[in-house]
């Protein structure tokens, strides 16, 4: 029989709404709340028309009957390739605002199961609140909460906010020659020499943008959607490109998040969104870390001059101040909206985490569950941040990387190939006691995730609700 299987992954925070999934002669709702369920559907060539082999594949969700969304793909049930579909591709899978919610998706686009990638196409759907304001909701200004310190905070975050898209990584690559371009991404990307090495000279600068897009882009919404699904943390590493790379690029000599050396969001438009964000949004409160982990000594840092500049500039006629690390640990939410330093810039913070190289590089999340158990035998403490890091590093699996760009189409992506497997298995347990061990005496903690949707968000505003007592 021919066929080509798909895992559904759905997690519902909102009254009245139902997920159905549906396929040619076969279908299944889900509607529970506060609940990481999983399904699967199978497109069958005998559930299709004599001699056809393309399905659809779809969901729509519904909020008390009515729809709101409905996205789908054509699947070959003989090669399991896409044909067409609304989800094709992962920058056709934008949030989707409605009713005052949102709908968070993606389409893991499977191929054969190369190096033990999932050999089934993978959907996942959230819908949750539009928690823009979820700050406000939680913690009213004048109540009991809002006089507890800051440090008491459970903060949503988007992993690696910088890579949401290719606009700098394009424009670096654009005037650059195949010598450059070898050494910049076999410098900045884990098993890139791996791929390069395997094609001629000829194909680098062709297959440069899918290996950027395969092992950096870690977040495909815009910052503004983002900050309205409920991040409120973001690391960040300001640097400036590559001086080789920069000699023949057409980007603004300036600073730019660097994964590795590769560029992505400048840190102005960063800073610019963010303050315009709080200008709107009173009650919020948001932390920018900047920290400078991977980035090659070619890629200059600015000077702490350099940083208050750039903040200066960008905070000139607004009603906002920034705040710093002793703001954060000493002073309580409730202060820091009346005096209104509701941006809290921090630089090298000390920090605590579950990611582990070895655990974190899965494709089932399993070691990493592994990981987050250990820690909470010995929780840590002490610390100002404590990051909970959801996501994995499939992308340090040297087989996935060569099956993710040379053998698959650059849909694969592997870190997307992750994201629902090991969201289901490592939220639920933050939701619950994991977490609450992990939670610490004092300091910020902050949940962290890439491809940021709602469900890394609720749980976060969840356990930080918690956490106010």
């Amino acid at each position: 029989m021919l066929s080509k299987g798909v895992r559904c992954f759905t997690y519902i925070a909102v009254d009245g709404v139902e997920v159905e999934y549906t396929v040619p002669k076969g279908n299944v709702k889900r509607g529970d709340q506060h609940q990481f369920l999983h399904d699967h559907l199978e497109v069958e060539s005998s559930n299709l028309p004599h001699f056809k082999f393309i399905g659809n594949f779809d969901f729509i969700v519904r909020q008390d009957g009515r729809e709101l969304t409905k996205q789908w793909v054509a699947i070959n049930s003989m090669t399991g390739k896409l044909e067409d579909g609304s989800m094709v591709n992962m920058e056709q899978t934008p949030s989707i605002f409605a009713n005052d919610l949102i709908i968070t998706y993606g389409f893991y686009d499977a191929g054969p199961g190369l190096a033990e990638l999932p050999k089934q196409h993978q959907c996942y759907v959230t819908v949750t609140k539009n928690y823009e304001n979820w700050m406000r909701d939680v913690i009213p200004q004048g109540s009991d909460k809002s006089n507890h310190p800051f440090h008491k905070m459970v903060l949503p975050s988007a992993h690696d906010i910088g890579m949401n898209n290719m606009s700098s990584s394009l424009s670096l690559l654009k005037n650059a020659g195949t010598g450059i371009i070898k050494e910049v991404l076999g410098r900045s990307l884990p098993h890139a020499l791996t791929i390069i090495n395997k094609v001629g000279d000829g194909a680098i600068n062709r297959i440069a943008p899918d290996i950027i897009r395969a092992l950096a882009i870690t977040q495909k919404d815009t910052l503004d959607t983002i900050l309205k699904i409920g991040a409120r943390y973001f690391e960040f590493r300001p640097a400036k490109c590559h001086r080789q790379m920069q000699k023949v690029s057409p980007l603004d000599d300036t600073w730019y998040f660097q994964h590795g050396a590769i560029p992505g969001m400048p840190y102005r438009v960063l800073l610019d969104h963010i303050t315009r964000f709080l200008v709107d949004h009173k009650d919020e409160i948001i932390v920018v870390h900047n920290r400078w982990d991977g980035v090659p000594g070619d890629c200059p840092r600015p000077n702490d001059d350099e940083l208050r500049d750039a903040l200066n500039d960008i905070l000139r006629e607004k009603d906002l101040k920034a705040g710093n690390q002793e703001d954060m640990m000493h002073k309580t939410i409730h202060d820091l909206r009346e005096s209104n330093t509701r941006l809290i810039i921090l630089k090298d913070c000390g920090q605590a985490s579950n990611y582990d190289d070895a655990a974190n590089a899965t494709l089932t999340g399993d070691s990493m569950v592994e990981k987050l158990s250990s820690m909470c035998e010995d929780p840590p403490r002490g610390h100002p941040v404590t990051l909970l890091q959801c996501q994995a590093t499939a992308t340090n699996i040297r087989d996935v990387i060569i099956a993710s760009v040379l053998d698959s189409d650059v849909s694969t992506s592997p870190i997307l190939a992750t994201k629902p497997v090991c969201d289901h298995k490592i939220l639920p347990l933050l939701k619950g006691d994991v977490g609450r061990k992990l939670m610490g005496e004092e300091g910020v903690v902050v949940i962290l995730n890439d491809f940021f949707d709602g469900a890394t968000a609720d749980v976060a505003v969840g356990l930080c609700r918690e956490r106010l007592g």
